[in-house]
């Protein structure tokens, strides 16, 4: 189906299509189900389900991180695609040998896209990843990263030792302050720095890229005297901003013209706590690869940067403790 249908406009990023007034408007993800421990669809079983990601995606390492966390990589393997996101959309290694990319050993797709077609031939959005799949049903269970990271910290308990069962990123005591957090942390900073990015005009830039450091000095003040967001421990809220706050300086502060201040010089607080999540943590620093996340934004989008020149700064991309 995808060899004969032209799919650029849903996989080439260079294609990308902006509102009318210039702002970019993230679309959602269409594949929602849940991974329960008795659902009949969709339950929790070992080896049934494959997690295919891309270090560069910030999205992505989301569930990188909270399956390390969790202890699941004996339970759900993990695919990696190549950094190079071109017209067809993600490759993987067989169309596209990127050091530390991966072969899909599911079917031997070319593109993250061949997917999608697998599980919907019909299907008509973009081509994200992550994608949680379903190897029994040949199907996407679930591609909103979100949604992925809490199925993944209490949908395997019960086939984990209670060292793992017992790590929870989304406690029942902290989940309103979590979401409260995680609010406006989406709307101005994850997905702030992509507004400001990709924005086709002045005034959509300006008005993506001042709230995005308003919330940046608001996390600033927060993090002041604390390692963690929410609580005196690591939560979702932890993951999902230091997934953006680790691709800042070398991508989006350039790259995404988020200049009026980077990490290292301008936010000494949230510095300290992403390098201390970075050094201190093997989930966090073994899910964070510069050279995939470097090379995906400045090669793949060219409507923001035409030559697909990548930036060698800064040195180092995060600075010791």
């Amino acid at each position: 189906m995808s060899s004969v249908r032209d799919t650029t406009l849903q996989s080439d990023i260079g294609k990308m299509k902006l509102e009318n007034d210039g702002s970019f408007k993230r679309a959602s993800s269409a594949f929602r189900n849940w991974i329960h421990p008795k659902d009949t669809q969709f339950p929790a079983e070992r080896d049934r389900y494959h997690l295919y990601v891309s270090y560069a995606c910030p999205w992505a390492t989301r569930t990188l991180i909270t399956r390390k966390l969790k202890g699941l990589e004996d339970i759900i393997p993990v695919t990696v695609v190549s950094p190079h996101m071109g017209e067809n959309g993600w490759p993987f290694a067989s169309v596209d040998p990127f050091p530390g990319a991966d072969v899909d050993p599911l079917y031997n797709s070319k593109h993250v896209k061949d997917l999608y077609f697998k599980a919907d031939p019909n299907y008509g959005g973009r081509f994200t990843v992550p994608v949680l799949w379903d190897k029994k049903q040949n199907t996407v269970v679930n591609n909103e990263s979100s949604e992925i990271i809490r199925m993944l910290n209490s949908a395997f308990n019960d086939m984990l030792p209670p060292e793992k069962a017992t790590v929870d990123i989304y406690p029942e005591e902290l989940q309103k302050q979590i979401d409260e957090v995680n609010s406006w942390v989406y709307d101005t900073v994850n997905n702030g720095v992509y507004k400001a990015g990709f924005a086709g005009t002045q005034e959509a830039y300006e008005a993506a890229v001042y709230p995005l450091f308003e919330s940046l000095d608001r996390l600033e003040k927060m993090l002041t005297g604390k390692d963690y967001l929410v609580g005196d421990r690591l939560t979702e809220a932890d993951i999902r901003l230091f997934v953006t706050v680790v691709r800042f300086d070398p991508v989006y502060f350039s790259h995404f013209k988020c200049s009026l201040r980077d990490i290292r010089h301008g936010y000494p607080a949230i510095n300290r706590w992403m390098k201390n999540l970075y050094w201190t943590n093997e989930a966090f620093r073994s899910s964070t690869n510069f050279q995939h996340i470097k090379v995906h934004y400045y090669w793949s989008q060219t409507k923001v940067n035409p030559t697909r020149v990548v930036s060698v700064g800064p040195v180092p991309d995060i600075e010791p403790l």
